[in-house]
C-alpha cells in the first residue's frame, strides 16, 4: 500500500471528529504520492520545485498515474502548490473508486432499512492493518498528512491504559509546542517541504469555503431585503 492509501483509509474512520472534506483530502493524497515519488528517487524537490528524476512506473497504477503526470521539461520546474492543486482535483474519489476495485473498501447501508443512504467504510483486509498499524505508531509522514486534513490522534479514546494516555498527553503537550516540520522523521528537507505545501493548500481552500460562505450569505441577505 502507498502512504496516500493508507491516509485514506484513515481518513475514512467513522467517528464524527474525523469527518474529512473531499477536497481537503485530494490535496493531501497529491502530497503523500508526492512524497513516495521522493522516496522512490522518481523525483527529487530543489527548494519549493518538483525535478523529475529518470521515468520509473511504480507498481502501484494511481501513483503510476501521478508519476506519468510529472512536468518534465527545463527549468524553472513546477512548483509543489501548483501540484497540488493540479493533481489533486478529484483525486479523492479516484482513490475512493480504485479501493473498491480492489476490495479495500465496501459499501453498506446506513440505517436498518434497505433503502437506506450508503457509506463507504475499509474492509478488514491486510492492507487495512498495516495501515492502522502506521496510524497507531504515529508514523510520521502519515500523521502530519493526516494532520492537514483534521485527523488527529492514534487510537480511538478509552482504548488505551491510563500509562498510555498520560505518555501520549505529554507526547501531545510536546507536539504543540513545535511546528509540524520538526516532528520525529520528518528531517527530510524535501518532504518537510511538501507537509508544510499541504497544510499550506488546506488553509487556502478553507479561506477559499469561508469567502464564499460570506459573498453567499451577504446575497442572501440582500434578496431577502431589511
Amino acid at each position: 500500500m502507498t502512504t496516500a492509501k493508507d491516509l485514506f483509509i484513515i481518513a475514512m474512520d467513522p467517528r464524527p471528529e474525523r469527518s474529512v472534506g473531499q477536497g481537503d483530502l485530494s490535496l493531501a493524497l497529491a502530497g503523500a504520492e508526492l512524497i513516495d515519488l521522493i522516496d522512490a528517487g522518481t523525483v527529487t524537490v530543489d527548494e519549493d520545485r518538483i525535478v523529475p528524476g529518470e521515468p520509473s512506473p511504480p507498481q502501484d497504477r494511481l501513483l503510476g498515474e501521478a508519476a506519468e503526470q510529472l512536468t518534465r521539461g527545463e527549468s524553472p520546474h513546477e512548483r509543489i502548490e501548483d501540484w497540488l492543486w493540479r493533481r489533486g482535483r478529484d483525486l479523492a474519489a479516484a482513490y475512493q473508486a480504485a479501493l473498491e476495485e480492489d476490495g479495500e473498501l465496501t459499501r453498506k447501508r446506513s440505517g436498518r432499512l434497505s433503502f437506506g443512504s450508503e457509506r463507504v467504510e475499509p474492509v478488514d483486509t491486510p492492507a487495512r492493518r498495516a495501515a492502522a498499524e502506521r496510524w497507531e505508531e504515529r508514523e510520521p509522514v502519515l500523521a502530519a498528512l493526516a494532520s492537514a486534513v483534521g485527523v488527529e490522534g492514534g487510537r480511538p479514546k478509552g482504548a488505551e491504559t491510563a500509562e498510555e494516555a498520560e505518555s501520549a498527553e505529554q507526547a501531545e503537550s510536546a507536539e504543540d509546542s513545535n511546528d509540524f516540520g520538526e516532528e520525529p522523521g520528518l528531517d527530510d528537507e524535501a518532504v518537510t517541504a511538501v507537509v508544510t505545501a499541504v497544510h499550506d493548500a488546506v488553509m487556502e481552500l478553507e479561506a477559499v469555503r469561508q469567502r464564499r460562505t460570506i459573498e453567499n450569505s451577504a446575497f442572501a441577505n440582500l434578496w431577502r431585503g431589511p
